[in-house]
């Protein structure tokens, strides 16, 4: 990595460490996204419940697969052959989950976490009932502020989310947010987290890495 961009990340993510802290969140800041699973080994333990969001992160970062193959008890929402009432179904039991992983969709210098969702189960969780919220995120998701954080949400995230889920909504043809009511639209719920009033609940695992959308 050019030396000068590496100096960047470094000092921005000090920053981001100690807002983050501020907040009471932990933090946790590594190299490239193979770091992540043994982090995780360290951080869940063997036998627990755990549960995640939708997250093409957690692909990238062979977490999915990491759960599967791990001793835990595995909510597995991507399992194939499941109907949507068995879906529904581990979106609920998620909120007893001893941990539960997800992205973010951006966050700001100052510490917060931004996020979009249709059916809101992720951020339901995020906010409220798993024990344990880990969020791992990479370096494209870093904004400077909460205005610039909402905007990624809606013009990057959600444009790029919504093609891959083949939805039939005005972004996915001109590339943009068009603030829709479309019966295919994923962006129903727009949550800031600030703050958590348990300390060290949510966890925050930075890659300097751009992963996902």
């Amino acid at each position: 990595m050019n030396p000068n961009k590496k100096w960047w990340i470094d000092i921005n993510l000090e920053t981001l460490k100690k807002n983050l802290e501020l907040r009471n969140f932990e933090c946790f800041i590594v190299d490239k996204k193979e770091d992540v699973v043994p982090l995780l080994e360290k951080i869940i333990e063997k036998g627990s419940m755990v549960s995640c969001g939708g997250s093409m992160t957690l692909f990238e970062c062979g977490v999915i697969s990491f759960l599967r193959n791990g001793n835990y008890n595995f909510l597995d929402r991507y399992k194939e052959g499941l109907s949507s009432e068995e879906i529904g179904e581990i979106y609920r039991k998620s909120f007893w989950a001893d941990y539960y992983i997800m992205s973010s969709n951006a966050i700001t210098l100052d510490g917060k976490l931004i996020n979009i969702d249709g059916n809101g189960n992720r951020l339901a969780a995020l906010m409220f009932g798993p024990k344990n919220v880990i969020v791992v995120v990479g370096i494209n998701k870093l904004v400077l502020n909460e205005q610039e954080g909402i905007n990624r949400v809606r013009n990057i995230a959600s444009v790029m989310n919504a093609k891959r889920l083949s939805k039939n909504t005005p972004c996915t043809s001109s590339g943009k947010c068009h603030d829709c009511l479309s019966q295919d639209c994923i962006c129903s719920h727009i949550v800031v987290t600030r703050r958590h009033p348990v300390k060290g609940r949510i966890k925050v695992i930075v890659v300097k890495e751009e992963l996902g959308f």
